[in-house]
């Protein structure tokens, strides 16, 4: 009778510590993110560990690359894109969850490399004489068929009428942050990318920007959403996403936030960052 209740007490005892153990420690999430938020979300992601202990495994590329991936079954548990309509195609195949969140609002930049001849401003009248001038050999941006900040330089390029023009010295990255590497790197002599990488302290050791008024191109509305392999960090990690300090690190950034009340509605925050050089 004394083993059997041996027996019973260490069953009971089992049982407790398993209902009250924290999420497994391997519950390390596959994250797919937009290349644009990279400075930003690692830094959030260290936070969120120092706050929570628990990791995430974040993977940068370009937004329309993930949408076909997490499509043929990449185990992706949550996906943060540069561009909403990323996410609502994700939804018409039935891989997400809910409707997701707006988490930022992206802006482009005029960048070059400090020794270009490249003359920057906000309305691109330096690129202008530069082509016109027939100096200009090499100019970067993201490939607009997949990533959505080479969508909107290509509006911006269409708008000013220099997209025709420009074209055939176009080099394309495969995603914003490899426009942004050949925009600073020597091998082009400048490149529309995103703000949040132009302001970023690597970039800045190489580059000099300019903020392109919004004015020119769509909004770059930027959407997250949960897919249907999300665990309990990946929706733990999705909702400090829309914390106090997570929004302060993006606004850092550049980018503007969204009203978390309908998460539909943008506002635009003032940014100090208009020129950087």
């Amino acid at each position: 009778m004394k083993h059997w209740f041996k027996l019973v007490s260490a069953c009971v005892v089992l049982v407790f510590s398993l209902v009250s153990t924290p999420a497994r420690s391997d519950d390390v999430p596959a994250i797919a993110a937009a290349s644009n938020i990279k400075f930003a979300l690692d830094e959030i992601a260290n936070q969120f560990t120092q706050d929570r202990g628990r990791k995430v495994n974040i993977s940068y590329g370009s937004s329309g690359n993930f949408v076909a991936q997490i499509r043929h079954g990449a185990p992706f548990q949550l996906f943060l894109s540069a561009d909403e309509k990323y996410i609502h195609q994700l939804q018409k195949y039935d891989a997400s969850l809910g409707e997701g969140s707006l988490y930022a609002i992206g802006r482009l930049a005029i960048a070059a490399p400090k020794n270009s001849p490249l003359e920057l401003d906000s309305d691109l009248e330096g690129l202008k004489s530069l082509l016109k001038s027939g100096n200009l050999h090499r100019f970067a941006i993201a490939n607009p068929d997949h990533a959505p900040y080479g969508e909107r330089a290509r509006e911006v390029l269409q708008r000013l009428n220099l997209w025709q023009s420009l074209k055939p010295k176009l080099i394309y990255g495969e995603n914003v942050s490899q426009a942004a590497q050949f925009a600073v790197s020597g091998s082009t002599q400048g490149g529309i990318i995103a703000l949040s990488l132009a302001i970023s302290p690597q970039f800045q050791a190489m580059g000099n920007y300019r903020v392109i008024p919004e004015a020119l191109h769509a909004p770059l509305t930027q959407r997250m959403i949960l897919t249907k392999k999300a665990g309990a960090t990946a929706k733990e990690f999705y909702q400090y996403l829309k914390s106090d300090s997570a929004r302060k690190i993006f606004s850092d950034f550049g980018f503007g936030l969204p009203d978390l009340d309908t998460s539909e509605s943008v506002k635009s925050e003032p940014s100090q960052l208009e020129t950087g050089s």
